[in-house]
């Protein structure tokens, strides 16, 4: 069935309150994309952010984002007071998320309402807690032992916390018990607003897509509980990271630095921390899009210490295997492919063995830093793909069109027919709802007609990313109505219950 939906991360929608939340605004967001006939809500990853502010290195892979959790909606459930929050200043600029306000002050905010929910709630934080006990109890421990040294990274912690040593481990937590219910109780608090917001789009015909980065961060819950599922030293330290190879967009490449798995340990026992992960991350979502999925088939490992990407080289990964155990456990899972990059027959051929669709971005189609080319190309899509005019890590369309070389936009101009009198995105956006591709995702800020400071990441880059919202009143009826005439028109209006 044909369908498209809209890419907006969280943060970015508007609030009082410094960043997108999973209160109001977000609901409203739901009811915009119900009456503009959009079926997806696709979101960026909705874990803690830690240095740099990326969603993409998180100091877990299961917990959520406490500054997403929205205190307007804590405040109706009385477990705030409004002047609790109300005259904090969030930030000077309301297009724009500032990080060190949040780091500064939610936490305080946040700690307020713990007292009430442990107060007035407490067997439903204990039922949260024996749930997820799998996960949180690292965790909590881990931000507490964390919070109590200033913040230093896992790298820096002193020896018999780094190696877990038990005696060591149960000081921390018997000293630090009332860190680790507060972090624990944070997490209580974002999942309650997770499962009200997720059923609320449910009951308007909306499916939530999510984002799962394929690595985790070096300083992470999830390195310190499970060091053996990678590949690090007899210190815990990563003896090689991960990365991209240079390309056209970059001459040294991607050094992300996340550390990398240890695959053959984890497939000698069955991949139980992958179907974990998995199996979570399905709870939250209802289609779950895995970013660097040629990661699966091969991956680039850099030597740590590198300064560049530049002297990596390729690894042999898990493969069919992974996608096996997990079908296994799991059954099939609604999965979409993020299938962008240097790409072999190795990677086309796991994509075609799990099924899962692979994702075709439309200015990569003339870009020429890419070479992507004539496949990106609306004529040359299948259906079992997922359209888009580009991601979260591009440019705009309007930001494409002003900043890509000029034959390359003269050739996606001539292509695509675009008018001005149309809008040079709306035409764009018009290519992948016109394709045969069974989905099409739009990018809010190109829905909205914005150019490149609206940019949400440019790779390889370190600050001014993550950073950009919607100001109120972005979305109306008439934009609701464009949207959903040009669902009309292709044919991707759902079928509202």
């Amino acid at each position: 069935m044909r369908s498209a939906g809209i890419l907006m991360p969280v943060t970015a929608l508007p609030s009082p309150w410094g960043v997108g939340t999973l209160g109001t605004e977000a609901r409203s967001f739901i009811d915009f994309l119900a009456d503009a006939g959009q079926s997806i809500w696709q979101l960026l990853p909705i874990g803690p952010t830690s240095f740099g502010d990326s969603p993409y290195q998180s100091p877990s892979t299961f917990a959520g984002n406490p500054y997403l959790i929205d205190l307007d909606d804590l405040c109706a459930e009385g477990l705030l007071e409004r002047d609790e929050y109300a005259g904090i200043s969030w930030g000077d600029d309301p297009s724009q998320v500032d990080y060190g306000a949040l780091y500064r002050e939610r936490y305080g905010v946040l700690r307020c309402a713990v007292r009430r929910l442990l107060a007035t709630r407490r067997d439903d934080f204990d039922a949260f807690c024996a749930r997820e006990r799998a996960w949180l109890d690292d965790y909590a421990l881990f931000m507490a032992i964390k919070d109590a040294g200033g913040g230093a990274a896992l790298s820096a912690w002193d020896e018999p916390l780094r190696m877990r040593e038990p005696e060591a481990l149960e000081r921390a937590a018997r000293e630090l018990a009332g860190e680790v219910a507060f972090w624990k109780a944070v997490q209580c608090l974002f999942f309650e607003q997770w499962g009200r917001l997720r059923a609320y789009a449910h009951d308007r015909g909306i499916r939530l897509m999510g984002d799962m980065p394929i690595y985790v961060a070096e300083d992470s819950a999830d390195l310190w509980a499970h060091p053996d599922q990678f590949q690090l030293d007899e210190e815990l330290r990563p003896t090689e990271v991960a990365g991209c190879p240079p390309d056209g967009f970059s001459a040294t490449g991607q050094l992300w630095g996340n550390p990398l798995f240890a695959w053959d340990r984890m497939e000698a026992d069955g991949f139980p921390w992958w179907i974990g992960r998995i199996r979570f991350q399905l709870g939250l979502y209802d289609i779950l899009r895995i970013d660097h999925f040629r990661g699966f088939d091969s991956y680039f490992a850099i030597p740590a210490g590198a300064e560049t990407a530049a002297g990596g080289r390729w690894r042999p990964g898990p493969g069919k295997a992974l996608f096996d155990a997990i079908e296994r456990e799991l059954g099939a899972c609604p999965i979409v492919a993020e299938d962008l990059g240097f790409l072999t027959p190795s990677v086309y051929e796991l994509l075609e063995y799990t099924g899962c669709p692979g994702m075709k971005v439309l200015q990569f189609a003339f870009d020429s830093r890419d070479g992507g080319g004539r496949v990106y190309q609306p004529h040359a899509y299948t259906r079992h793909c997922v359209a888009y005019v580009g991601t979260h890590d591009n440019d705009t369309a309007l930001g494409w069109l002003e900043s890509a070389d000029p034959a390359d936009v003269a050739l996606a101009r001539e292509y695509l027919h675009l008018d001005p009198e149309e809008g040079e995105g709306w035409g764009m956006m018009r290519a992948i709802w016109s394709s045969v591709a069974d989905t099409a995702i739009a990018m809010m800020p190109d829905v909205l007609g914005l150019g490149g400071e609206a940019r949400i990441n440019t790779p390889s880059t370190l600050g001014g990313n993550w950073c950009w919202r919607a100001l109120p009143g972005y979305t109306t009826p008439e934009l609701a109505q464009r949207l959903h005439r040009q669902m009309e028109l292709y044919e991707r209006l759902p079928e509202r219950r």
